[in-house]
C-alpha cells in the first residue's frame, strides 16, 4: 500500500515515538523510509535558543540535524528498513516537509502530533496543522 513512507521529525521525543511507529509501519509493509528534519531561519533573539548558541546557530543547527537522522537512520537499519535521509537547512517545516515528500516520491508522512513549540502545540502543533490543511498525501499524526 505504502511504498516510501516519509517521516518527519524535530528530534522532540514525541516525534521520535512517531518515527519509530513509522519505522514499525515499513518494515510490516516492505516499504522504505525517508526521514526529513527541518532547521527553520535563524531569528535573532529566539526564546528557544539558548543565547550561547546564537552566534553559531547554524553549525549548531547542522550538528543537531545531522544527529537526529543519524538516530534514525540507525533504527531504521536495525529494523530491516532502507532509509533515506533529508536535511532541509532553511524554510518553513510543513512546506518543506510536504515539498520533500512530493520530490520523494512518498505516499504518506507520517509525524508526531506536536514538537517543540511549547504553549502553541497544547491541542496539535502548528506545523503538524499545517501539515494536515496543506498536505494531497496522507498523513499519520501520532500521540
Amino acid at each position: 500500500m505504502y511504498r516510501n513512507i516519509l517521516i518527519a521529525t524535530d528530534g522532540s521525543e514525541l516525534a521520535t515515538d512517531a518515527a519509530r511507529h513509522g519505522i514499525a509501519l515499513a518494515k510490516s509493509l516492505g516499504s522504505k523510509v525517508t526521514v526529513v528534519t527541518v532547521t527553520e531561519p535563524f531569528y535573532w533573539q529566539d526564546a528557544h535558543i539558548p543565547a550561547d548558541q546564537q552566534p553559531n546557530y547554524v553549525q549548531a543547527a547542522q550538528r543537531e540535524a545531522k544527529a537526529v537522522l543519524a538516530k534514525l537512520a540507525d533504527a531504521a537499519k536495525a529494523a530491516g528498513v532502507p532509509c533515506e535521509t533529508v536535511h532541509v537547512e532553511h524554510g518553513p517545516p510543513y512546506s518543506s516537509i510536504i515539498e520533500t515528500a512530493q520530490a520523494k516520491k512518498c505516499d504518506l508522512i507520517v509525524m508526531g502530533s506536536h514538537g517543540r513549540s511549547g504553549v502553541a502545540a497544547l491541542v496539535l502543533g502548528s506545523h503538524t496543522l499545517k501539515v494536515l490543511t496543506h498536505s494531497k498525501i496522507p498523513v499519520l499524526v501520532c500521540r
